[in-house]
Parts: structure tokens; sequence; C-alpha cells
């Protein structure tokens, strides 16, 4: 099944599978695929980002269950925060899970790591599809957003006819205001032709 993803801009892709099958305006993409499916999103269309912290965000940060909000917040634990909690290897996995699901939450197609230690996390980031290698820290502050690393941001591929679907939606006019208020805009996001984000 064909699916047309387009922006409010007209900017729209056509996804087979796993692929980008064409790449244009909507309206001429619409036209030369009439039984496609139209998914039409509010902002702008962009090959997604990549967060440069896959290793600080997923083994060195515990992103806490929605119930244990008022226990323990909803902002990633690190330091002491973290050494104070009874962690074992499931709780590491779904820690990373929801990660991961956040990660998606601000646009990101791509998490750079350098190998995992934690077989739980790596298990929950090869699931995702997102791992990419990376060599060194980064530096900056790891952060979901990584509009809010301090690092310039790294959008992933160029959206191209037969590459890879991964993109995302910001509900901005620009790009300007995409950087100015950051990747908590995204409305959706497209892994491998799937949709694995859709804000509610």
């Amino acid at each position: 099944m064909l699916t047309i993803h387009a922006d409010s801009r007209g900017h729209a892709l056509v996804v087979q599978g796993e692929l980008i099958a064409d790449v244009g305006q909507l309206a001429d993409l619409a036209a030369a695929h009439p039984r496609a499916r139209v998914r039409e999103w509010p902002g702008i269309l962009t090959p997604g980002l990549i967060n440069l912290h896959g290793n600080e965000l997923l083994e060195q940060a515990y992103h806490p269950d929605p119930r244990e909000a008022d226990l323990l917040g909803t902002a990633p634990l690190t330091g002491k925060a973290l050494d104070a909690l009874d962690m074992d290897d499931a709780r590491w996995g779904a820690s990373a899970r929801r990660g991961l699901q956040r990660m998606l939450a601000h646009g990101t197609v791509r998490v750079a790591c350098e190998e995992l230690r934690n077989p739980a996390v790596r298990d929950a980031l090869h699931r995702s599809r997102l791992a990419m290698g990376r060599l060194g820290r980064p530096g900056g502050t790891p952060a979901l957003d990584p509009y809010a690393s301090g690092l310039p941001v790294e959008f992933a591929e160029p959206r191209e006819q037969h590459s890879a679907a991964r993109f995302a939606f910001f509900d901005v006019r620009d790009e300007a205001e995409l950087a100015a208020r950051g990747a908590g805009t995204c409305v959706a996001t497209v892994v491998d032709g799937r949709l694995v984000y859709r804000r509610r």
C-alpha cells in the first residue's frame, strides 16, 4: 500500500514499505498515485533528527514510568538520583524503551552510540532500528531534544527516491522557527515506513 505524507507547504513523500517511492509536491504525487492514502501534517517535513547522546540517555539515565511520576518525576534521572534506584536488566530495558519513545516524540530517527554494555538496553535499541555508530563522546548536554544539547543539530540523510523512509514533521512555519522552538514541536515521526510517533 502506498502512503503519501505531506506538510503544510505541500512538500510530500510517497512511502511504499520501508522505502521512499517518490518525492515531490502533494498535488503532483496525488495525481501520479491516485490510490495512495494521503496523510497531511501541520508544519514542515524534515529528514528527522540524530540524537548524538545514545549512551548517555540510554545507559546512564533512567526514564521513569508514568506510574512513577509522583515519586520520581518525568525527567530522566542521572547521577545520585539514578544511583539510588534498584536497577536490574528488566528495569533498564523498560527505561530504554521509554527513552527511545520519547526521542521519537522529538523527531529523532537515528540514535548515535558507542557500543552499549547493558544487554537489555542494547536489545531495546536494536529492536527500535534507530541505532547508528559514533566515535567518542560528542560533548554538549545529553537531552531528548537535540536542540537543547548545546551542539549543532544534525539531521539524518536527505530524503530521496529509493532511500529509507525515515522522516519527521514539526509544527512550525520553517526551519528557523524549529531551531527557536525546538524538537518538542514534533507531530509525527516515521521510521522505515512505519508511523512510530503521532502527537495526540
